[in-house]
């Protein structure tokens, strides 16, 4: 078992959840809500590493949080 941070976007069209760190390679996963998504890239997870192999799966991460954040720019 390894913790992998991931991020979940809603879109007008649903949600996209994708790792921030942790793994070699893209994955993606979808759903009309986000405990779809999170479940779809869960698995798709899985199966990136059912075919790549545990080589795609990073050591250490130096990142312990992450977090998200709004900023008003001038243009």
């Amino acid at each position: 078992m390894k913790p992998i941070k991931i991020i979940v976007e809603k879109h007008p069209d649903g949600y996209i959840a994708y790792p921030l760190l942790g793994i070699k390679g893209v994955v993606v996963g979808e759903g009309n809500t986000y405990a779809e998504a999170l479940a779809d890239v869960k698995s798709a997870i899985q199966c990136h590493i059912e075919v790549f192999g545990e080589d795609v799966l990073e050591d250490e991460s130096p990142v312990l949080e992450a977090f998200i954040a709004e900023a008003e720019v001038i243009i």
